[in-house]
């Protein structure tokens, strides 16, 4: 076999994002075992990390070996079954996923739909809810099929208001956007490490209210998923550090460091900064004669621009068109939004104004 020899992309898609050189630098260090003393050490610096990303204090903070995918799986797993009503936000592709897993898991799946480009109001959340009554509510905090961004109080005010738990999917928010979870009255939140955290993909953290802690601690039946049982993960990472299975060390090293590039920045310093490069990228590029997809700008996610394919324009063209001469590579619609939108990240360490100088200028040429 050949040397491996991958591509040098820049990633201005909606994920995976760029990473850091230090993130990698902290992957090529010597594995340790999966019980061993300073791998724990490791997971507690990643966990106080993780608090302050999420805008939480929560005591039960974890990571989930496995995509962001695995978090949506392991927040349904737990608190969706058989005889449980789950009512769901659905505005874009993988808030519909969260639909899938909880009739998969057995529950009675009622869902909100939304137009693509749109988010849920709290009027139209608590007569949806208060018809309802839903056991456990989700919704996605930032969708990444259509950037849109769902203010969470719309939706968890009224769910508390009918005692139903609230879980949100905050894959695309994490580490870029404010997520304040207690605040924002988000019972289970789960994200990813390839988005806003910079990271290579493949794990997964989630966090829990002490509502959603008492919810799982009187469970009597174990979770149908034996991999995503957070009670048995807590065995592991916490207390006896009894065996589950065995973690990723070098992706927790990613993360850790990841997380350190982080809170040096400050946290809301680098939420300013995602904002201050959407605001600029935005109005370059409509004053290029792009149209935005999501037309509210208080509901635009910040570090992924949903932007309409002009008319007569070859999608799948363009963006070959950018990764051949350029090497930058965006992303395009999901199911019907396919050939319809591009889908452009600015995340991490791409979210700079000389990045968005030449991206547009890239894109201006390309995109025709």
């Amino acid at each position: 076999m050949s040397n491996l020899n991958p591509p040098r992309r820049l990633l201005f898609g909606p994920g995976p994002s760029q990473v850091a050189p230090r993130v990698y630098e902290a992957m090529t260090k010597s594995i340790v075992g999966h019980l061993d003393p300073f791998f724990f050490e490791v997971y507690e610096d990643v966990r106080t990390g993780l608090r302050a990303v999420f805008g939480t204090q929560n005591s039960f903070v974890q990571v989930i070996s496995g995509t962001g995918s695995a978090g949506m799986e392991a927040s349904v797993a737990n608190f969706v079954g058989p005889g449980q009503k789950l009512a769901v936000f659905v505005g874009g592709f993988f808030a519909g996923r969260i639909a899938e897993m909880g009739e998969r898991h057995g529950a009675t799946v009622v869902r909100f739909d939304m137009p693509l480009g749109e988010a849920a109001t709290e009027t139209q959340a608590t007569e949806f809810l208060n018809r309802e009554r839903p056991d456990v509510v989700a919704f996605v905090h930032a969708e990444t099929s259509t950037g849109v961004l769902q203010d969470p109080l719309a939706i968890t005010r009224p769910a508390h208001a009918i005692g139903a738990l609230t879980i949100s999917d905050c894959v695309t928010s994490i580490g870029a956007l404010p997520i304040n979870v207690n605040a924002a009255g988000i019972d289970v939140a789960f994200g990813c490490t390839q988005k806003g955290l910079s990271c290579p993909p493949g794990l997964s953290p989630i966090t829990l209210s002490d509502a959603a802690v008492e919810h799982l601690r009187a469970r009597t039946k174990p979770s149908s998923v034996w991999y995503m049982d957070l009670k048995l993960l807590l065995e592991y990472y916490e207390g006896a550090h009894r065996y589950h299975h065995t973690a990723p060390i070098t992706s927790f090293y990613a993360l850790r460091e990841g997380l350190a590039l982080v809170c040096e920045e400050g946290v809301q310093n680098r939420f300013d900064r995602h904002v201050r490069m959407h605001q600029e990228f935005v109005r370059r590029i409509e004053a290029a004669g792009f149209r935005m997809f999501v037309t509210d700008p208080a509901r635009r996610i910040t570090t992924i621009n949903a932007i309409h394919v002009p008319d007569g324009v070859d999608p799948v063209k363009s963006r070959k068109a950018l990764v051949d001469k350029y090497g930058i590579d965006i992303g395009g619609g999901y199911a019907s939004l396919a050939n319809k939108i591009f889908r452009v990240g600015l995340m991490g360490p791409l979210a700079t104004m000389e990045n968005v100088d030449m991206l547009v200028d890239a894109m201006v040429e390309c995109i025709q």
